[in-house]
This record gives C-alpha cells, structure tokens and sequence, in this order.
C-alpha cells in the first residue's frame, strides 16, 4: 500500500512538474489544440495555481467547460523579442499595422458568436473609419487583405476563432470569398494578460508616442505590491514580494539571467539563504535543473517543454547562420562590428553554396548577419554594446573544443 501512495505521490509531482513547463512554454492552452497537455493541467490544476501565484505572481485561469486554460504572464520589463508571428513559412513579426488590425478586429468579434468573413471585414472597415487616428482598412488592396488574413490565423491559433465552413486564406486572393466562423468570446477577452485595461490609460493621440513607456508601466503596474506611484513599494513586506516575483518572472521566462542584469536588492535577495532556497525549491518542483555561476542563474529544462523556441535550432536559416557566427564572436572578446559579422555571413554564402537561398541577393549577408543576431541577442547569447556586437558569457555553453579521441580521453581518466 505504501508503495502504491509512493508511485501517486511520484506521478502527481511529475505531472504537476510537466504542466508547469507546458504552461511557460504556451501560455494559452486549449483542448481542441492540445488535449493531452490540456487535461494535465486540468487535473493538477490547484498546485500549478498555486506555484505560479507564490513564485512568479501571475494568475491561471483554467476553465474546463470551455476547454482553455490560460496564463497571464505580466513582465515588469518590455520585451521586444517575442513578437506575434504570421503564420507562414517564413514566421515574419507582426507589424504595426497587424498589431493595430488585431485589436481592431478583437473588439468587432464580440459583437456575436457566429459571423462570416466578408461581415467582420465590413464592421473593421466602418471602425477604421470612424477612427481619426487608424488608418482606414481597404479591403480592396491585397496588401491589407493578407494583413487581415493574418490576424485571423492567429486568432484560430488561439482557438478563439474556429472555421466553421470555407478557408480563411481564400479572402486574400479574393474579398468576395465565403468563410463562417464560430467565436468564442469568453476565450478571446482572455487574451489580453495586462492586468490594466487600456482604455483606462485613455490619452490623447499626440501623448502616446512621447508617453509610451509610461503607458505600458501602466498596463502592468499592480496594486498588490503597493507602489506610490514612483515604482517602490510601500511596505517591507511588498518589496520582499515584489523581490521574489521579479526574479522569478526573468527566471523562467529568459534564456539566462545575468547578475549584471540584476539591481543590487535583486542580487542581495539570491545570494541570500532564502532565496538560494526558494530558488531551488522552485526550480526542483517545476522539473528543472538550476543552474548557479559567476556570471548569473540558468534554470535548464531537460526535456525541452519549457520554451517556445530553441538554440541550436537546425531547422531555420537564422539559427543556423546563428551558431556558426557564435564560433567568430567567441573568438573576438571586445565584440565585432556589424560590418564584421556581415561578412562572415558572405563567407558562410560562399562557403555552403546551396543553403540559405533566400539570403542570395545583395543585401542578403547583410541581413542573414542580422537576423543570426537577433537569435542570438534573443537567447542572452550577444548584445549590441557601444556600436559592437559582442558575445555574453553564456555563449561559452556552445563553444567549440578541442577535438577528443579515444586515446586521449584514456589519458584524462
């Protein structure tokens, strides 16, 4: 009997583990989409809730009736590099004007659970309209419909919106293509994670762009860590929280965090015997391995599950291009210039003349230098310091050793 309690308690813990990992990896996670990784998170649910809360101060809100369950994953920092991608071969960012055709088209779907393409399309051209700040949506251009066609892909990603009949990409080659679709508006408001709505930080137009930094503390900002309206909390007691929640929140969320990254209560707080300890724990009850150097604090998730996107990744150009550029930059301590790496990249194209046709133009090493960066400085991998490019210490993971033979590792042991 006491090994069969044993072999539950082992299996609650794993499960409770595995959809924590889930859950960081997508933060959305739907039945239709992913029943197995739904029902993990449905059944362990209370713990899961429950170790978000304490280590990270983010909500989950999961809703069995509905099939979704959803983190709210609130940074106190504006990250830039995970964009939303268009869902295509080529996974280009979200430009402004998808960003803009998304909250459009997210109020318009509420108006009811059923509607057809060709209708949503008119309701988001009356609201453009209407607007004296959004350009107008047209759907007589094929740029703006591919836009639109975008958005709602991402939409059905989300399982916020499910084609009922026709193909949603037929609306780019024509604006009189048939579609129905079935909204689900509880999912949809779920969406934003902010926990301030926008349209409480109303302002007018010509204040956003020199406000917007201020604007986005404002969706974030939370009354739970009692801050006077300078960013300091108001009690001892809310700073150690918002102490513990901002460490974490970088923790699981960032590929590697830096000490330098870190303010000095920040590091005081790590090196500390509690939380060295909540570090471990914390790590330990979500399956992952934390790792402690000189430089910063790695938690590493063996089985993968924890991440959107991996390093090394052979199954894109950028990443690619990526890890060989590594090997140049490792072996230029002080950094290279972005001219430097540019031709790298041309010699990369030259080298290997069959791979990275898309980069074969002009431009192309300019750009394939520029995208293998962004890999990089999006893993903490490199940064951009005074006009150089320059490796991080966690790049040192992936250099490349001296070559090891049999009889050379004889003489090691």
């Amino acid at each position: 009997m006491s090994n069969l309690a044993n072999q539950l308690v082992i299996a609650e813990r794993d499960e409770v583990a595995r959809g924590i990992r889930l859950l960081l990896a997508t933060p959305l996670v739907t039945e239709g989409t992913a029943p197995e990784a739904f029902e993990v998170i449905r059944k362990r649910q209370v713990p899961i809730t429950k170790w978000f809360d304490y280590y990270c101060g983010w909500t989950l809100v999961v809703e069995p009736r509905f099939g979704y369950a959803r983190l709210a994953k609130v940074r106190n920092r504006h990250d830039h590099t995970r964009p939303a991608r268009r869902l295509r071969s080529g996974r280009t960012p979200f430009d402004r004007r998808r960003y803009t055709l998304l909250c459009v088209v997210a109020a318009e779907l509420l108006a009811g659970p059923v509607t057809t393409i060709g209708f949503l399309a008119d309701r988001v051209t009356q609201a453009t309209a209407a607007d004296p700040v959004v350009p107008s949506f047209d759907t007589a251009s094929r740029a703006e419909r591919m836009a639109y066609v975008d958005v709602l892909r991402l939409l059905e990603s989300f399982g916020a919106l499910t084609v009922v009949d026709g193909s949603t990409e037929s609306f780019v080659e024509s604006e009189q293509a048939k579609v129905l679709y079935h909204v689900d508006a509880t999912l949809l408001m779920r969406l934003l994670a902010a926990p301030n709505g926008p349209s409480r930080l109303a302002v007018p137009a010509e204040d956003v762009g020199p406000r917007w930094n201020e604007l986005l503390d404002g969706l974030v900002r939370q009354r739970r860590y009692g801050h006077d309206g300078n960013g300091s909390p108001t009690s001892e007691i809310q700073h150690n929280l918002w102490l513990r929640h901002s460490i974490f929140r970088r923790l699981v969320d960032d590929p590697v965090l830096y000490r330098a990254d870190l303010t000095e209560d920040e590091r005081g707080y790590l090196a500390s015997p509690t939380g060295r300890q909540l570090a471990r724990r914390a790590a330990e009850q979500a399956g992952f391995v934390f790792e402690e150097r000189a430089e910063g604090f790695l938690l590493v998730d063996p089985a993968g599950l924890a991440t959107d996107a991996k390093f090394p990744d052979d199954t894109s150009t950028a990443g690619v291009a990526a890890l060989l550029l590594l090997d140049t930059l490792l072996e230029a301590p002080a950094g290279l210039a972005p001219e430097q790496l540019h031709a790298k990249a041309g010699e990369l194209l030259r080298r290997f003349p069959r791979w990275a046709k898309t980069y074969r133009t002009t431009e192309g090493p300019a750009q394939l230098a520029t995208d293998a960066v962004a890999v990089l400085t999006g893993f903490g991998l490199a940064e951009h310091s005074g006009g150089m490019i320059r490796a991080l210490p966690a790049a040192a993971r992936y250099a490349v050793g001296a070559p090891r033979t049999n009889e050379s590792e004889g003489e090691s042991s």
